[in-house]
């Protein structure tokens, strides 16, 4: 299952970077005061479009990528993940992870700031990766990882 790949280099997708990921929350302000409060985010745009609050959320030290966060009424609920097996049934986006200097440090943070946590701190080894999850109050997951080091 290992296969990597090449790419192909003359493509016209070659351009393709992530830019943004959205999120969908049923308050705006509720949702805003969230990621400031629990994981540093900082709300650098909003605006109100076809009935809906649009924010852009930036992590404290990242420029390149932002969550586009989508607000109002009328979207169905997610289920809510206290352990990361039960998220395992659904199909569909799983997960955006954050590379971060310490999995541990980072974990026992959100802890503190009383953040769900969907899975302790683990190591793949497969992967090289010390990783762990945590949830937001809407049931969106998140991981976080380092390297593993020896």
């Amino acid at each position: 299952m290992n296969t990597p790949t090449t790419p192909r280099i003359a493509s016209r997708l070659a351009s393709l970077r992530i830019n943004h990921a959205a999120i969908r929350v049923p308050d705006f302000d509720t949702a805003v005061a969230w990621y400031a409060d629990k994981l540093d985010f900082r709300l650098k745009q909003s605006v109100s479009v076809a009935g809906l609050s649009f924010g852009f959320l930036y992590p404290a030290g990242d420029e390149s990528f932002h969550f586009e966060l989508m607000a109002g009424q009328g979207a169905a609920e997610r289920p809510t993940y206290k352990d990361l097996h039960d998220s395992y049934n659904m199909y569909g986006w799983h997960h955006p992870g954050f590379s971060v200097d310490s999995v541990d440090a980072v974990i026992d943070e959100l802890k503190r700031r009383d953040v769900t946590i969907a899975s302790e701190p683990y190591d793949v080894p497969a992967m090289g990766l010390r990783v762990a999850f945590f949830a937001d109050p809407w049931g969106n997951l998140f991981e976080v990882i380092q390297p593993i080091t020896k």
